[in-house]
């Protein structure tokens, strides 16, 4: 690619982003435009896929609105995006999360992910040696 194209796409990255991975369930506040007036709008959801691509990097949101299942594509660095929130972490084996499209109740859970920091919320409690049972 153009130099001059790498430098401009490079002043368009957003440094704010989150890290956040396939899996994760995040809430995306979305700009929306309506008439003269702007409103943020929140759009929660499992994130299934995301592409790579510097400024034209994408991920896929999927949540089941109304009992329809509902997904939306977002640009990573696009402007229309006031901020993402990370809900929760999760733990999965796949790049595309694509089968959740058939999956339908409790068979679409994924299984939290939770960080090697023990002090981390959420995280299981950790079993010191004074605690830990003793055999007799």
């Amino acid at each position: 690619m153009d130099r001059r194209i790498v430098e401009i796409e490079k002043a368009q990255l957003k440094t704010d982003r989150p890290p956040f991975r396939v899996g994760d369930t995040v809430r995306v506040f979305v700009r929306i435009q309506e008439d003269d007036k702007t409103r943020i709008q929140p759009f929660e959801g499992v994130v299934i896929a995301r592409k790579s691509g510097s400024s034209r990097e994408t991920f896929t949101v999927r949540r089941i609105s109304y009992g329809e299942g509902v997904e939306r594509v977002f640009y990573l660095h696009s402007p229309f995006i006031e901020k993402i929130l990370v809900v929760k972490t999760g733990q999965v084996r796949r790049a595309k999360l694509y089968y959740l499209r058939k999956k339908v109740g409790k068979a679409s859970r994924i299984e939290e992910r939770f960080e090697d920091n023990p002090s981390a919320p959420g995280a299981p409690p950790v079993r010191s040696e004074s605690t830990a049972p003793t055999k007799a």
